[in-house]
């Protein structure tokens, strides 16, 4: 497929997450599907990144998303998600260790479903981290429609950062 543009229907694909719980420390739970589906209505910011924990995504992507939260929310998005093709409970200690809390849904594309389907997907072998792997993208879906997408050509976050999804809200 094509990557995904601006004025496309996102794909409907479940993902996995743990939903947040102050109360479970160290322990996930039972991941449970997040499906794209439920984005139907709502003005929602997906950010992908290559891999939880890795330096560029850890020091500067996420917790920029973090830190915007609220201008965020105060331009009418009602959901952060951050995509990784990761697997659920990596993704939520990922969550736990940035203290994100209930600020971004840290859900785990596992498979690559979604990053086929969007055709964010990348191949980084070479890099020892895999086949599929997510692209560093951000993008806007207001109720299942992209407004906004923001893909990295180069290292580090330019385009897919909280900054530029802001200005374009």
């Amino acid at each position: 497929m094509s990557q995904i543009q601006v004025g496309d229907t996102l794909p409907s694909v479940t993902l996995k997450y743990c939903p947040y719980d102050p109360t479970l420390k160290d322990a996930c739970g039972i991941p449970q599907p997040l499906s794209t589906d439920s984005f139907k209505g709502k003005k929602v910011v997906i950010f992908g990144v290559p891999g939880a924990f890795t330096p560029t995504c850890n020091n500067n992507h996420l917790p920029e998303y973090y830190q915007k939260y609220q201008d965020l929310v105060n331009k009418g998005v009602d959901q952060v998600v951050c995509i990784s093709t990761a697997d659920a409970f990596v993704m939520d200690a990922w969550g736990k260790w940035t203290n994100v809390g209930d600020k971004v849904i840290m859900a785990a594309d596992g498979n690559g479903d979604f990053v086929k389907a969007t055709g964010l997907v990348q191949d980084l072998t070479k890099a020892g981290m895999g086949a599929v792997r997510s692209k560093r993208y951000a993008m806007v879906v207001e109720d299942m429609k992209v407004t906004y997408i923001g893909v990295e050509t180069k290292f580090g976050v330019s385009v897919s950062g909280a900054g530029a999804v802001l200005a374009k809200l």
